[in-house]
């Protein structure tokens, strides 16, 4: 059975820069990063649906709540379903990929796993089906954070991910989908990290209703003039904050039917799907 906090779709931005870390090489001929992606088809728009966790590490449920799937009269949340069934439908097929962003939840599964599924999913970094993005212990508050603390939980996150993947976990997207509120000096922050972008989902409704009808909701985000242009950060606006798009939720907690491909059966649906 498979369970989750959240679980959104959304266009991937991948990247190629450096982080101040010593990031430990991956495998020869590992290819990761924009060389991991699909191809595009001339003539078209070529949009990429990639599957995202936001698990939450502690909110209405403890870690462990979360992680186990347990008091799911409070939330049906359990975590370490969503990387057994990731793991396994990106092991059988080379076409999917996923994106984890939690290292907290991620590194208590990780260490319970044997040794085989460990190889495995270090096969599925080195060839890009698996990404690891915002890449911190949890996504942090930007409103009543410490400076430090932000950044020794990203620096324990991101060590892990650099000692088990090397540099095929190294994350290249900053990850805010859930903070109630954004700060320039989160952004600068991850401009230093050498990231290439940010993802956030909550703003103000009015300011994100004038960024949808005036077309704003990417931007370069001009975080820090102390530090100039290099503090500059492309950011993104995502449009269902961190939801899937409506009729394209298949978890056991949307009810929504799944897409049926075969062209004979009477439950056929994917132009209705398309159209939809």
């Amino acid at each position: 059975m498979h369970y989750s906090v959240d679980k959104a779709l959304l266009v991937l931005i991948a990247c190629t820069s450096t982080y101040a870390l010593p990031w430990r090489k991956s495998e020869p001929g590992a290819k990761c990063g924009y060389e991991s992606c699909h191809p595009v088809k001339d003539g078209y728009l070529n949009v990429h649906f990639i599957p995202h966790t936001h698990d939450d590490v502690g909110w209405l449920k403890t870690v462990d709540q979360y992680y186990f799937g347990t008091k799911n009269s409070i939330q049906l949340a359990g975590v370490q379903f969503i990387l057994d069934s990731v793991v396994n439908e990106l092991a059988k097929d080379p076409n999917k990929r996923f994106i984890y962003v939690e290292t907290a939840f991620f590194w208590k599964w990780w260490v319970d796993q044997s040794e085989e599924t460990q190889t495995i999913v270090k096969d599925l970094v080195a060839s890009g089906r698996l990404e690891f993005i915002g890449g911190a212990w949890a996504m942090n508050d930007e409103a009543a954070s410490n400076y430090m603390s932000i950044v020794d939980q990203f620096t324990w996150g991101l060590r892990k991910l650099n000692d088990t993947f090397g540099e095929c976990g190294r994350p290249h997207i900053g990850w805010q989908i859930d903070p109630f509120g954004h700060s320039r000096q989160m952004a600068t922050l991850f401009s230093q990290f050498g990231y290439d972008g940010l993802f956030f989902g909550r703003l103000d409704f009015e300011d994100k209703i004038q960024r949808l009808t005036n077309k704003t909701a990417e931007m370069i985000w001009q975080s820090s003039p102390n530090i100039g242009s290099s503090a500059d950060l492309y950011t993104q606006v995502l449009y269902n904050y961190y939801s899937a798009p409506e009729g394209f939720c298949f978890d056991i907690v949307c009810g929504v039917n799944p897409i049926v491909d075969d062209i004979h059966s009477p439950e056929y649906n994917v132009e209705a799907k398309v159209k939809y």
